[in-house]
């Protein structure tokens, strides 16, 4: 690819993605690289002359503790750096600086004071103190802090807590803040991160999706050659995308394998058939997996286990399938590659971020569960993709809008929205009750907006609760199953609210699913946000 770009070097942060993502989103490229790559590695990097800054990532560690540090050829290339938290730590410890213990710890919101007028933050201000300094509101995670700076540099913010919340050297260019200008909360965050690679690094803005086709279908063929693909189809926004542009590059070389395991949403298998074999002309094969899911499931309640038992069965779908086509002579006939909508959220979160610094919070299917002796090699055309832009690409290659902006629905399906043992009789109660959820987000309209409460939320869906409660229905006792509604808004989904939904919504919701799916008769609905509750309950 043609394009200048930012390295990131990430030293573990759960973060580290969201700052790759707010440079993406001023249309300017970047990779995230782990922080131990070596300084010949970072030359050879920057050998094209497209390199054209660097920025250091937070982490969870402190910089006297451990031996992460920032390879010395980022400060010898010439081109600017910024470091963020640990990033700004490391920083200055490797150029002469001093950091240390703090005896206040920061975490959460604070209010940081802009010194001068540096290159990075002038201008950038949320309001003014009767005093007139230039008053930023941002958001810290840190317990360590830079107490000396190194030669060269000027303090740039500071809180009353952190007198060094920021520094500059702005002869080299090098720039380094305490606080995380990639979160949401950091209100002026992501003008600061425009500015440092629009402006100081002087990036051109040309990482646009819509002409990102043609360099993904190039990148395609040429790893594809005249080779065959088998691409795992879910009916989902990213293994949809995934199909699309594949099939763009190379037609009839992919087969798509639609595995039903029968923890799909209502009527889903059918939606699918309709739009990739019906209206895209895409050679699907539907492959009807529920018992062998079901019963492998069966007795099962650890997420974990059942995320690693869906994802291996997935495996041995596929494997089953590539050597049905290879044995009949026809369609995917010796199929070599399997292809994935893999995206780098699923990376980050199964703590396969390539520095392997940050901790696992929960596996994906499509990440962890393949086994290195698969008999297929990995297509992953998405997997440097955030969802914002896998949607936007998918909207450029053509597909429905409503199907590209579809809420988020995980690889193991209904598996990990039914809470423990997985069960038929749950998964069709769950499809069910979903449905409903689902139908009346769509069809009620917020006045304010005049938009639809479902593109109002970033994901909506049910969870099933093995609990059962004591209800009442006529002049009769029920005891019945138990659901719950699960709202919430976000922008990165690294974060998130839980959805503030009218009343009179929930109870229509309410309503409509206890009558109408016999087997229920309580619902709640979670607010909980995340942190400290992850999006999905397991």
């Amino acid at each position: 690819m043609n394009h200048q770009k930012i390295l990131i070097l990430d030293f573990g942060s759960q973060v580290t993605q969201l700052i790759a993502r707010r440079v993406r989103e001023a249309h300017v490229y970047c990779e995230v690289h782990p922080c131990d790559v070596t300084s010949d590695w970072v030359r050879d990097y920057a050998a094209d002359g497209q390199l054209k800054g660097v920025i250091l990532s937070g982490s969870h560690a402190s910089v006297y503790e451990v031996d992460d540090r920032a390879p010395d050829a980022v400060f010898e290339l010439g081109v600017p750096v910024l470091g963020i938290c640990y990033g700004m730590q490391t920083m200055a410890t490797q150029l002469g600086g001093k950091v240390e213990g703090s005896h206040t710890r920061e975490f959460g919101y604070a209010e940081v004071r802009a010194h001068g007028q540096s290159g990075l933050l002038d201008g950038i201000v949320d309001f003014h103190t009767p005093e007139g300094d230039n008053m930023l509101k941002v958001w810290m995670s840190h317990g360590d802090k830079v107490t000396a700076l190194p030669p060269g540099f000027e303090v740039m913010a500071s809180t009353p807590s952190c007198p060094i919340a920021g520094m500059a050297d702005e002869a080299r260019k090098f720039y380094a803040v305490q606080f995380h200008p990639e979160v949401t909360h950091t209100v002026k965050g992501r003008e600061l991160l425009e500015r440092f690679v629009l402006d100081i690094c002087g990036t051109r803005a040309d990482w646009v999706m819509r002409d990102h086709i043609e360099e993904a279908v190039a990148k395609i063929r040429e790893q594809v050659g005249e080779e065959e693909v088998i691409l795992g189809l879910s009916g989902g926004v990213d293994s949809s995308v995934a199909a699309a542009l594949i099939h763009r590059a190379i037609g009839e070389q992919l087969t798509c394998v639609f595995v039903d395991h029968g923890l799909l949403r209502l009527n889903e298998g059918d939606m699918v058939m309709d739009m990739f074999a019906g209206k895209l002309n895409a050679k699907v094969i539907r492959v009807d997996a529920s018992e062998l899911f079901l019963g492998q499931l069966a007795g099962v309640t650890d997420p974990e286990k059942k995320r690693k038992i869906i994802g291996g069965l997935f495996v041995d779908v596929f494997k089953a399938e590539a050597a049905k086509l290879k044995a009949a002579g026809n369609g995917a006939k010796g199929a070599t590659f399997l292809a994935q909508g893999t995206i780098y959220p699923d990376v980050i979160e199964s703590g396969g971020a390539k520095s392997k610094k940050a901790v696992t919070i929960k596996s994906h299917h499509n990440v962890g569960g393949l086994p290195e002796q698969l008999g297929l090699k990995l297509l992953e055309p998405l997997r440097d993709l955030f969802k914002d832009e896998v949607r936007e690409l998918g909207v450029a290659l053509g597909l429905p809008h409503d199907m590209v902006y579809r809420h988020p629905f995980p690889g193991p399906g209904l598996g990990v929205r039914i809470l423990g043992e997985v069960k038929p009789e749950y998964a069709k109660l769950l499809q069910r009750a979903d449905a409903i959820f689902i139908e009346e987000l769509r069809s009620t309209i917020d006045p304010v907006s005049g938009k639809s409460w479902y593109d109002l939320t970033s994901q909506a869906f049910t969870v099933f609760l093995p609990v059962k409660s004591v209800g009442v229905m006529g002049d009769g006792r029920t005891y019945d199953y138990v659901v719950a509604l699960r709202a919430v808004c976000t922008s990165d989904f690294m974060t998130a609210d839980w959805a503030e939904l009218p009343y009179s919504l929930l109870k229509r919701v309410s309503g409509r699913i206890i009558n109408e799916v016999r087997g229920i008769n309580r619902v709640t609905y979670d607010v909980s946000s995340k942190p400290p509750a992850t999006i999905e309950w397991e």
